[in-house]
């Protein structure tokens, strides 16, 4: 029997007129969707769209104050790009929705506390997760991304992961820790943390890209790679335009309640609950 998924894959959305059915098709069944684009394909929109201004809201200011011309359409791009997911997810007008940020650059939409949205981008490639059940992160790195272990085996690894790792060899080894950065990128994302959590406080069993199976080996681990989400969390890998790796990390996956729920404010507490049990105090900063 298969396992029904509880991350939706990601969907490549060419522009503001979509297709953005992935996205509300992945809202349906699993409370999330994520969007991958290139800024490039947005580029027309921010250079023609009329309401500009209307659909930056409070980031117009910081549009207008950048002063490099590439560096000011990429900004415009990324909010674009998260605003039109965020309304394609939840049914509205992109306009009607106001992007604020939280202490650390976390964005958030004012006024719906039960919708997480998360951002990122790398090279031209915008990636945007948004949920309804939960919270979500989203990472992307270059395939060709070299990521030295010798370097990083003791400052992002878990002693479970270094010795998976050691097990491997060349290209492989390399692939392997490159999804365990962008898994772990994503899911300090999710928590709000960033690179303030520390990587090698918490763990992933290896594995191949797609989202992980359910049950005791995957997910979520202890350094010494034990189980620590118990199912909460879920977590997929997946490439994007045959150039880069995407990893989404997504709390109380599952259709669940619609919008005006309060899904995501019970999530906040459980989260951080979790960490807190999982992490030494030191590793949280104001």
């Amino acid at each position: 029997m298969t396992q029904a998924r509880r991350i939706t894959p990601p969907v490549h959305v060419g522009g503001p007129a979509g297709p953005w059915h992935g996205v509300r098709d992945g809202m349906a069944r699993c409370g999330n969707a994520v969007v991958f684009t290139t800024w490039g394909e947005w580029l027309t929109a921010v250079v023609t769209e009329p309401r500009l201004r209307l659909l930056l809201g409070r980031d117009w200011q910081r549009y207008r104050r950048t002063a490099h011309p590439l560096v000011r359409h990429r900004f415009a791009a990324a909010r674009l790009v998260l605003k039109y997911t965020a309304a394609a997810a939840l049914g509205t007008e992109a306009a009607e929705l106001d992007l604020a940020y939280k202490i650390g650059g976390r964005p958030h939409l004012r006024g719906l506390r039960q919708v997480e949205v998360s951002l990122t981008h790398t090279g031209d490639l915008i990636v945007v997760g948004v949920s309804r059940t939960g919270r979500i992160g989203v990472d992307t790195e270059p395939l060709s991304r070299g990521l030295s272990f010798d370097v990083l085996r003791d400052r992002m690894c878990t002693p479970a992961e270094q010795a998976a790792l050691d097990g491997l060899d060349g290209p492989e080894q390399t692939a392997a820790l490159l999804r365990l950065w962008t898994l772990k990128e994503a899911y300090t994302k999710a928590l709000g943390q960033g690179l303030r959590l520390a990587f090698t406080e918490f763990g992933f069993a290896p594995g191949a890209e797609g989202e992980m199976p359910p049950g005791r080996d995957h997910g979520l681990l202890a350094p010494d790679g034990t189980p620590a989400a118990h199912g909460a969390w879920a977590f997929g890998t997946y490439r994007a335009l045959g150039r880069y790796l995407v990893s989404v990390a997504c709390h109380g996956t599952g259709p669940g309640p619609g919008p005006g729920a309060a899904a995501g404010d019970l999530c906040d507490e459980r989260s951080m609950s979790l960490v807190s049990q999982l992490l030494p105090r030191e590793t949280f900063l104001p």
